[in-house]
């Protein structure tokens, strides 16, 4: 925290030594009671559909006599992840889908914490309105939202397009150079008021107290919100990075929806489009190898980001 989110702390710190809180625990049964509702579902349909992808991802169809014989399933250890890693289609989804996160993630958490913090300032009117026309595109489901982009995108039928070719611009939104950046377009419309609201609900837990520290120690409004409310909202911030991370890596609607409309996406598009385009062909076991390939990645990418940054905000 800067000196002067330390000075102000330390204006609105209150004397005197933490309380401890008193009583003791509930029953195991109040426990169970409010526990059980959630864990029948997370284990049914979450552990044991991942337990069964793992069990799919270790076995192989082989044939008896020839190409031609009969087919049966056998453990085959990790001949699947061999074939996955060995695969160049899964390492262009990966490389591209790699490319999309660095440029979309940091550009669609930058918007929200601007708007987030213009919400949070005094001298901003209509605030409810705003805050909701932000977290609006957020309540539109992604395979509408990509439908609705699709006909912005699509020259024969958007109105911007003909706006942008009578300036001279002709613009190609489905072309092989910018079809992925459209895509992002579309994630960055839909996820920046999710973003937004956590933020902003951060920023909404900070005592007044002490931006009139703050204020009296001569900061300004851009210091405020650039030494004391961004540093204090780090954790949200932190939060809402490893949620798009994940997200970044679970891309399929957007790009499957623009594939419709645009020859310039593949069935193998992103690593998600992949797996789906090989289960299709009755490789179960295959796609069941990407998807965990797919998981594990997800799993360390957001945990070691996670934890670097935590580290260094003395998280």
């Amino acid at each position: 925290m800067t000196d002067i989110a330390t000075r102000a702390t330390r204006r609105v710190a209150s004397p005197g030594g933490r309380r401890r809180l008193n009583g003791g625990g509930p029953r195991a049964g109040t426990i169970f009671a409010f526990v059980i509702p959630f864990f029948l579902p997370f284990v049914l349909f979450y552990l044991v559909p991942v337990g069964y992808a793992l069990w799919q991802s270790v076995r192989v169809v082989r044939r008896t006599g020839g190409q031609y014989g009969t087919s049966y399933t056998t453990f085959g250890g990790f001949e699947q992840y061999t074939k996955v890693f060995q695969n160049d289609e899964f390492w262009s989804s990966v490389g591209r889908i790699g490319l999309f996160g660095i440029v979309q993630v940091p550009v669609m958490l930058f918007v929200a914490l601007v708007i987030a913090l213009l919400l949070d300032t005094p001298v901003l009117r209509l605030k409810s309105v705003f805050r909701i026309t932000a977290f609006m595109p957020y309540a539109v489901p992604g395979v509408i939202a990509a439908i609705m982009w699709s006909y912005l995108y699509s020259p024969q039928l958007s109105p911007v397009v003909d706006l942008l070719n009578g300036i001279g611009l002709h613009p190609d939104f489905l072309g092989p150079g910018a079809v992925l950046w459209s895509a992002a377009n579309i994630s960055t419309w839909l996820w920046t008021g999710y973003n937004m609201l956590i933020m902003f609900s951060a920023l909404q837990s900070i005592p007044q107290e002490l931006y009139e520290a703050a204020r009296l120690d001569g900061a300004s409004n851009w210091t405020i919100a650039w030494q004391i409310k961004v540093p204090i909202i780090a954790p949200s911030i932190i939060l809402t990075t490893v949620f798009s991370i994940i997200g970044t890596l679970q891309l399929y609607a957007e790009p499957a929806v623009l594939r419709q409309i645009s020859s310039n996406i593949s069935s193998t598009f992103t690593p998600n489009m992949l797996a789906y385009a090989v289960a299709s062909g009755n490789n179960y076991q295959q796609a069941a190898a990407i998807s965990v390939v797919i998981a594990v990645i997800t799993f360390v990418l957001s945990f070691g980001f996670m934890r670097l940054t935590s580290k260094r905000a003395g998280l």
